[in-house]
Formats: structure tokens, sequence, C-alpha cells
């Protein structure tokens, strides 16, 4: 049985959020737009790496911004002069990351984040068996092609999984990573040559009920452009809830930059 609401998990939501960046949960229901020192709290989401100079993130509201002394006044500058959403688009972006630029900083990370709608949660299935999964199962699958539902950097944080099985193989798979306290983030992988099938969203569907059912929240992310990914959220009953934009030292950015390049763009995030 679902116990948690829409208004709970967006309660937990916010209270995260404000961990994850030093401020209070009531900020980002404001009308003003609010400015504070970053800090990355003690229960913080465990993948956020410092350094992070600057976060952004809005909740539909206003514009939330968290940001270390050196960038402050550009940042306060920069939130001033926009609507909260242009905050999060070009070419509006453009004029903060050039002063960034000036002070060895640039924009890193933008990212969508979905939470499910109680009511809209379908009751899917796929024409593969469905198992369900946890960490003894993990094992021998941290493999490229299930890197979105495990990540092999933090084993330790991949509690539950459901696989879909094609005469006992493994044709899709979606995980969950226990980032928080309350906050259990979902990916999924289908192989290739089984997708369109419906195999991720029943997956995706299966394991938000089974957070659900265990008094966690699950949350889904996305880059904007990743419609594939897009579509499957909102197909399992997952709604858009908050974005951010995180800044971070251009020598980060770049190395990461080079990385990517070096690996042919393999993601090393969830």
């Amino acid at each position: 049985m679902i116990r948690m609401t829409n208004q709970e998990m967006l309660r937990i939501a916010m209270k995260q959020s404000a961990e994850d960046m030093g401020c209070q949960p009531e900020d980002f229901l404001r009308e003003n737009q609010v400015m504070v020192p970053f800090r990355l709290g003690k229960h913080a989401r465990k993948y956020l790496k410092e350094p992070i100079t600057c976060n952004l993130v809005t909740y539909g509201n206003n514009v939330v911004a968290a940001a270390t002394g050196e960038v402050a006044d550009l940042v306060s500058e920069y939130i001033s002069r926009y609507e909260f959403y242009h905050c999060f688009e070009t070419p509006n972006m453009h004029w903060l990351n050039d002063r960034l630029m000036e002070r060895g900083h640039k924009v890193c990370f933008m990212a969508e984040y979905y939470l499910p709608d109680v009511s809209r949660i379908p009751d899917f299935s796929c024409a593969y068996e469905t198992r369900l999964l946890d960490q003894k199962n993990f094992t021998e699958l941290y493999l490229p092609e299930w890197s979105n539902a495990l990540c092999k950097d933090r084993k330790q944080l991949d509690v539950l999984g459901v696989g879909a099985y094609d005469q006992g193989k493994l044709v899709g798979m979606a995980g969950c990573s226990a980032d928080c306290d309350g906050m259990w983030q979902i990916g999924v992988d289908v192989l290739p040559e089984y997708r369109r099938q419906g195999i991720a969203s029943a997956l995706t569907v299966r394991l938000a009920k089974e957070i659900l059912f265990r008094d966690k929240v699950p949350f889904y992310c996305s880059a904007w452009s990743n419609i594939r990914s897009v579509r499957n959220a909102v197909k399992s009953g997952f709604i858009p809830s908050w974005v951010e934009m995180t800044v971070k030292p251009a020598s980060v950015v770049d190395e990461m930059n080079k990385t990517e390049k070096e690996t042919d763009g393999e993601s090393k995030e969830k």
C-alpha cells in the first residue's frame, strides 16, 4: 500500500534540496528570488561532489541560488535580471557563463528531476518475466549496458532493482540507488534490440511502487534533450518537479570533457 501523498513527497524533496545547498525548504515556495552561501549539508545526496561553485534550483515558484563568495555577486545579479525560469535557458545563460569564465568557473550540469504522481502511476506489464533484484544479484551486472540502472563507482548505494528476462537472459533493468536518507533515484536500461516494447515503463513502474512500499521517495533525473528518458518518466506516472543548474571550476569541467572524449562519452553519472 502506498501511504505517501504527492504533497509529502514534494516536501521531502524540498527538504533534501535545502540540505544539498544550504538554504531552508520554505525558500523554494517564496515569490522572490533567494540567494544564500553555498553549503553542502551532512545529509546531502551522496553523489554530489565538491568543488561546487554554485547551484541554482527552481521548483516552479522562484530561483534559489547558493554560491561561494567568489561568484556570489555575479549570481545575485543574474537571478535579479531574469524571470526565474529564464535563468535556466539560453541566451540568458551565456550572460552568466561568460562572466563566470572570467573568474575561472563554468556552468557544468543541468538536469530536470521528476517525482511520481500517486494518482497517475499506472499498472503496466511487459511480455517478459520480471524479477525483483537486490544487492546480491548485482555483483556480475556492473557492465556498460546497465550503467544507468547501476553505478559501479557507488555499488554500496545500489539497493533495489527489477529485471526483465527473455528465457533467462536479462534484457532490461531498472535500478535505484539510496542517494539520500529518504529518496532513492531510479535509472533504467533496455538492450537496444528489446526497446519500444514497453519494457522500460513496466520496470520503472514496478520499481517506483516497490520504493514507495518501503516509505521512500522515488525520483528520476533526465536531461531535457533525452526525449526517450523523458517519455519513459511521463508514461510511468512521473511529473517534472524541479530543475537544477550547477557551476563548477573551469578546470573541473574541462577535465570532465577530456574524460568524456577519451571514453567515447560514456556517462559517469546516473
